[in-house]
């Protein structure tokens, strides 16, 4: 996510923390490389001329110009504006109202992701909210549709409307409307029909389920790897059904992000929530804040923490963070350690959330370590005794041929598991007086730049 802008704007602060005073050109000059890095991201150019504007207003001033750190200065200045450009601070909250059930209407083009976001919403409603859920499919026009929300409903554990043959779209509606108020449903999820472009049919027809219904939330699902396509889409459906607020979907594999930073200025309508994967737990909520922070290369601490609450086996967690304190640290525990990695997802996911490694993330990546070097090292710890894993000292050359072989990776391979397990034992040590902010911190940073060859020790330009 934001691959293209982020790399591009980190080479234009690199250059700026290099100055120890900033000229007026300095700024006119950067902002110049600012604005075809977001033309680049396939920002829409209003929002890219209002964007530069107000940084260089900003940038260009006495305090900012004879800063101790006129880098920072302004690189804190685009923060500040990306932030805004987003949608501002915090999270745009979903209103689910007082009166039951709460109906949100999800709409937007065929093959938008939109059915997946409804299914998505319904296992986060159920799991965060404690909400009781309906799922109603309204697409009678794409075959098969409504089979799939109801595959979707039972793969997260809410109820899905019966489908009966030949009714109208808002036939379903009031149906489904009816079925929740009788059976005590506290949401009902609207998942309507798409077509391939917007036309008049289809917008009449969401105006006669919204009028039907009543909606707190209308939802639109926009493909962010649609680019300004997105934005288009969410301004013609506003304008003529009135949205409350966008989900944008496939937000993973978008490496530009020009779509996120339009949608508000654009459209009016506030991000909510972005789709981050293909699996039913992977919508997110949209904070601008970090989202900004991450374009940046100053991380998402906060996001990391949050996922790690939601995904890690906390008791595993703390029996390895006590260990870790106490000088226990061996390869079972580094194993574990590897298995809570996976349940956080990709390296480089990972990376993106953590400040100052996104040149870390870029070496991964080029050498295509992201799916590979964990199941690798998994393997190797695999094929080591009880007492090598938990005295790795005593793994000589006779012992690592044979660990190699038994793992089918190299000697190499071997050597590189021992110098990082070692590296993080010294680290685990070293970082014990921190706590455990510090070992998410900083022995994790540590870990990923060891496998990337960085100095763990060179920070973020931004910090």
């Amino acid at each position: 996510m934001f691959k293209t802008l982020s790399g591009r704007l980190s080479g234009v602060f690199d250059g700026l923390a290099k100055r120890a005073v900033l000229s007026e050109a300095d700024v006119t000059e950067a902002m110049r490389e600012v604005r075809l890095a977001m033309l680049d991201a396939d920002v829409a150019l209003p929002v890219v001329k209002d964007f530069v504007n107000k940084v260089r207003e900003a940038a260009v001033g006495q305090e900012v110009l004879e800063s101790i750190s006129p880098g920072q200065a302004v690189a804190k200045i685009v923060n500040d504006a990306l932030i805004e450009a987003l949608g501002g601070t915090g999270v745009a909250p979903l209103h689910l109202g007082t009166a039951l059930p709460a109906v949100i209407m999800m709409v937007g083009l065929q093959g938008s992701g939109k059915t997946t976001t409804s299914g998505k919403l319904a296992l986060r409603l159920k799991l965060r909210e404690r909400k009781k859920v309906l799922l109603a499919s309204l697409d009678t026009q794409r075959p098969a549709a409504q089979l799939q929300l109801a595959t979707l409903a039972e793969q997260a554990g809410v109820a899905s409307l019966p489908i009966v043959a030949h009714q109208t779209p808002v036939e379903i509606a009031c149906r489904a409307l009816e079925v929740s108020r009788r059976e005590g449903y506290s949401v009902l999820i609207l998942d309507t029909a798409g077509r391939l472009s917007i036309d008049t049919a289809l917008m009449e027809e969401i105006r006669q389920i919204r009028d039907a219904t009543n909606p707190v939330e209308t939802l639109l699902v926009v493909d962010a790897m649609t680019g300004q396509d997105a934005v288009n889409t969410a301004k013609s459906f506003n304008e003529a059904v009135g949205v409350t607020g966008v989900v944008m979907s496939r937000m993973d594999g978008d490496s530009r992000g020009g779509a996120a930073l339009s949608m508000k200025a654009i459209t009016g309508a506030s991000i909510k929530f972005v789709g981050v994967g293909e699996k039913l737990d992977a919508l997110d909520e949209f904070y601008p804040e970090r989202v900004a922070g991450r374009i940046l290369g100053l991380g998402d601490i906060a996001g990391l923490v949050e996922k790690a609450a939601d995904k890690l086996d906390h008791e595993e967690s703390e029996r390895l963070a006590h260990r870790m304190m106490a000088g226990k640290f061996d390869l079972n525990d580094y194993a574990a350690q590897i298995r809570q990695i996976n349940r956080l997802g990709s390296i480089s996911g990972i990376l993106g959330m953590l400040p100052g490694m996104g040149k870390v993330k870029e070496a991964l990546e080029e050498k295509n370590l992201d799916t590979s070097i964990l199941k690798r090292q998994q393997a190797i710890i695999s094929s080591m005794t009880k007492a090598e894993r938990r005295t790795p000292s005593m793994i000589k050359a006779s012992r690592k041929k044979r660990i190699a072989a038994g793992s089918g990776t190299t000697v190499q391979d071997v050597n590189i598991l021992l110098k990082q397990f070692e590296m993080m034992s010294t680290m685990m040590k070293r970082l014990s007086r921190f706590g455990m902010e510090g070992l998410i911190r900083q022995g994790m940073s540590a870990f990923m730049a060891h496998k990337a060859g960085q100095d763990p020790s060179k920070g973020s330009p931004f910090r």
